[in-house]
């Protein structure tokens, strides 16, 4: 049987849930066959301890510096197990410090806008202003981004639909929880969904994947968070479940759905 190249394109193994077995993470995701891990930063403290680590495991990790909008606007959402933001970010210089490290990185992420934890009517115009900077930096440096979109999603597609109109950078909308036209109105602009593993309970993703054609599909895992299996963190090695998933919603082969997903992160990220 080919042996299949899985990836899992937004994961945080800087949080403390990894601290104590991380190694035991790696080597379950590598006998997974999970080729890459994007691990994603949200804050200018997480950022650089994602640099650290991507440079600690060069081979299977790569790294997505992010400003999480909420982090951006100094409103910690509760002890989360990451660094903690409690004042507003200085996006400039973050921006700065990325723009040192680009050739570091892989991705911009995650970035985006968060009515969930943000009130919409007294953050709009902010979370807005950040989200474009962001944006028209990552086309500067000409990276992909990576979006997070709790309770804005329909905000969200429209601002890059504004400041991306030609498809100059692609765009992963990271579990995109929108409405059935918000799904065919991202697909349409040519964004890719990133799937995570919870897809294996959760009708919202189970509906996405049967809307979207496979080539606009990644998997991730979100991890820890979103985990399939009760009372256990989330890890990349989980991948394999949901590319099982994927297969029996679009009746293809499971090889069929890696080697489609491996591809599209190659696309997507730059990568061969």
């Amino acid at each position: 049987m080919t042996t299949m190249n899985l990836i899992d394109d937004h994961c945080h193994l800087t949080h403390v849930l990894y601290k104590d077995d991380l190694n035991d993470v790696l080597k379950r995701a590598k006998a997974a066959n999970i080729k890459r891990i994007l691990v994603s930063g949200v804050n200018p403290p997480s950022n650089r301890e994602v640099l650290k680590l991507v440079q600690q495991h060069p081979g299977i990790l790569r790294a997505s510096l992010g400003i999480y909008p909420i982090d951006a606007l100094g409103l910690a959402e509760g002890d989360s197990g990451l660094p903690l933001q409690k004042t507003p970010i200085d996006i400039d210089a973050e921006l700065q410090f990325i723009n040192q490290h680009k050739d570091q990185i892989t991705a911009i992420g995650e970035i985006g806008m968060d009515f969930h934890w943000a009130d919409k009517e007294t953050t709009y115009q902010q979370q807005s202003d950040n989200f474009r900077k962001i944006i028209r930096f990552a086309k500067q440096i000409k990276k992909p981004i990576v979006i997070h979109s709790r309770k804005a999603e329909a905000e969200c597609i429209q601002i890059l639909a504004e400041e991306i109109p030609n498809k100059e950078i692609p765009i992963v909308q990271h579990c995109f929880s929108g409405k059935k036209s918000l799904i065919k109105q991202a697909q349409e602009l040519g964004h890719y969904f990133s799937i995570p593993t919870n897809l294996i309970k959760s009708d919202q993703f189970q509906t996405l994947i049967k809307m979207v054609p496979l080539q606009q599909i990644t998997t991730e895992t979100d991890g820890p968070w979103l985990s399939p299996y009760k009372d256990q963190k989330n890890e990349p090695a989980f991948v394999l479940d949901a590319i099982k998933k994927i297969a029996e919603l679009k009746q293809l082969s499971e090889t069929a759905v890696a080697q489609q997903i491996w591809e599209n992160y190659c696309t997507v990220y730059g990568e061969k």
